[in-house]
């Protein structure tokens, strides 16, 4: 395979990420790479995976000639060719972002916030992607985007949760999201542990109620609405409210 991940220095604040392989060095290798492969699927399909493992392919020879350049102008050439080659990926591959916020996005979320999330998660994946394994690009993506979507859920609800509690009662800034490098507050992991079956702060309906509305614990992927949740428990929406409002006024007082 002969392939070896590099990072190359910085050229002013543009330094460009790349995967190496031995093919580079050959001397063969610019007119193999410099030509941009070949492109007929419409607008309608999904671009084929042999034509996104070549763009990919030129992409990262492209970002290590610019790493390479003796000269800033013939640098700046290979940026262009770097990004032309990235681009042409992300545009072919862009239904893939609407196929994974279909699955992901429920009738409380805006498809739209979620769809200009997904774009910058594409051109990632497609910046780390390594043409040269036997992955297919659209898998590859596909579950990054589905990652990135169920992450951006769990902070959307820790918002929510937070906002349930008012911030004066969790925590002293903005809330945290799991990936924070900051200490949380020793409150959250309280709160999980008054949702733990055998907690007895909380009745069992209480503690469906809560995991459910915010998607803690065991919820499913999408926090879930009054009605959603009534019809689980076999509830009417004013009751599931009653019972949400009785569950918050008690991990208030307890998390005081």
């Amino acid at each position: 395979m002969n392939t070896v991940s590099r990072e190359p220095s910085q050229a002013g604040t543009d330094g460009l990420k790349f995967i190496f392989h031995g093919s580079f060095e050959d001397c063969h290798a610019e007119s193999l790479y410099r030509e941009v492969p070949a492109d007929n699927h419409t607008s309608r399909e999904f671009m084929p995976d042999e034509v996104t493992r070549g763009f990919s392919k030129c992409m990262h020879y492209a970002a290590w000639r610019a790493s390479e350049a003796p000269t800033r102008r013939e640098a700046t050439c290979w940026r262009r060719h770097y990004h032309e080659n990235r681009n042409h990926i992300v545009v072919g591959n862009r239904k893939l972002i609407y196929k994974a916020v279909h699955k992901w996005a429920s009738s409380g979320q805006l498809a739209d916030d979620l769809v200009g999330e997904c774009q910058i998660v594409l051109i990632k994946a497609v910046a780390a992607f390594n043409p040269w394994l036997g992955i297919r690009f659209s898998t590859y993506a596909f579950t990054c985007l589905l990652r990135a979507l169920s992450r951006l859920s769990q902070r959307q609800s820790a918002d929510r949760l937070s906002r349930s509690f008012g911030l004066e009662t969790l925590l002293p800034g903005e809330p945290c999201s799991h990936d924070s490098e900051e200490p949380t507050d020793p409150r959250l992991d309280r709160l999980g542990q008054f949702l733990q079956e055998d907690a007895p702060l909380l009745t069992s309906r209480e503690k469906v109620v809560i995991s459910r509305r915010f998607h803690l614990k065991d919820a499913p992927p999408n926090t879930e609405t009054l009605e959603e949740v009534g019809r689980y428990l076999g509830l009417s929406k004013e009751r599931v409210r009653q019972v949400q409002k009785a569950a918050l006024m008690k991990l208030r007082e307890a998390l005081k």
